[in-house]
């Protein structure tokens, strides 16, 4: 068989972009692991692939809805395609704006997202996006391709960072910290600070975050004696591994919980006003998902009416902490 060259369009959020590496391995299995695979992503997500050799070339997007005339970036994907053409090309955004690069890119046969329907059965973004790419997969490999990423080696995280063998990672903020609104996803500041001291009694806790949440992370401090801060202090590429090496991690509906069950690692995920099971951490056979809500009847409610005239968020407000912490307590971790 003859080696394949495949580009792959994802441009969304960090998650997104997770449960898109569900295609990477069903590619690789299906065509052979010499198979050429190539992303066109935005620039932050993109750095997801820095250490990821089943990855060839990533592309970055910023501006998706700048016309190809005006767009460099555009421009570069569509002459490296006239260079090198594409056995397929697989298009995962459902927005116009992919419309023009897609049909400009050079390739023998294209998959696109809107031209895929969905069975009505199929709720998670994960199923979804694997339903795109089925036509062209077989069933045996269809049937065990979910979302996987690559990060720094485990002795190199543990050794870089001074981390010890066993740890939990508590992962406070979400994308949504710096929006000028009532941020839904976010649990209590009080409850994250008695979560994190009960936890350290027990096990080694390791604090992740962003760079520029400092006002964020300042309502969480001084954090108990022992717990690890490496808020803001670890590449993406470095911040999987941290991850994939952790016995567990604690969240709310964000990136590092999608990254978490990307690479098995127990995942602790608080959920309110988002449908977990659409966007939620990914259960797959391999990994455990453990969702945490105050079963609230108004939820999910994300992006409805009853989310834009909720003034007090008490579907989060709701979680105790002594619920995150029983729940982990019960999973054996501590």
């Amino acid at each position: 068989m003859p080696i394949k060259s495949i580009l792959i369009i994802r441009c969304g959020a960090l998650g997104d972009l997770v449960y898109a590496t569900s295609v990477i391995d069903a590619l690789k299995l299906e065509f052979g692991d010499e198979t050429i695979i190539d992303f066109v992503c935005t620039p932050g997500s993109g750095t997801l692939f820095n250490g990821d050799n089943r990855v060839n070339k990533v592309f970055s997007l910023k501006h998706k809805k700048i016309p190809i005339l005006f767009s460099s970036q555009k421009k570069e994907i569509i002459k490296y395609s006239k260079q090198k053409p594409y056995d397929i090309l697989i298009n995962f955004e459902y927005g116009k704006q992919f419309v023009s690069l897609v049909n400009a890119v050079d390739a023998n046969q294209k998959i696109k997202a809107s031209d895929t329907k969905i069975p009505k059965n199929l709720t998670h973004m994960v199923d979804i996006t694997k339903e795109i790419f089925k036509p062209i997969i077989g069933d045996e490999v269809f049937n065990k391709s979910f979302p996987k990423l690559i990060g720094t080696s485990k002795d190199e995280v543990l050794k870089k960072y001074n981390l010890p063998n066993k740890y939990l990672i508590i992962s406070p903020s979400n994308s949504h910290q710096k929006r000028n609104i009532l941020n839904y996803r976010a649990w209590e500041n009080e409850s994250w600070k008695e979560l994190i001291q009960k936890l350290q009694d027990e096990i080694q806790v390791v604090i992740i975050g962003n760079k520029g949440e400092d006002e964020f992370f300042n309502k969480l401090t001084p954090y108990p004696d022992g717990v690890i801060d490496l808020v803001a202090k670890t590449p993406l590429i470095d911040l999987i591994g941290v991850i994939d090496s952790a016995c567990g991690l604690v969240a709310t509906d964000t990136g590092t919980a999608h990254i978490a069950s990307a690479v098995n690692t127990e995942v602790f995920a608080l959920i309110g006003p988002t449908p977990a099971d659409v966007t939620g951490p990914y259960q797959s056979p391999e990994n455990k998902v453990h969702i945490i809500s105050s079963d609230q009847d108004c939820s999910p409610c994300y992006k409805t009416d009853v989310m834009k005239n909720c003034k007090d968020n008490i579907c989060m407000k709701e979680i105790s902490s002594d619920k995150v912490y029983n729940i982990i307590k019960s999973a054996n971790l501590l």
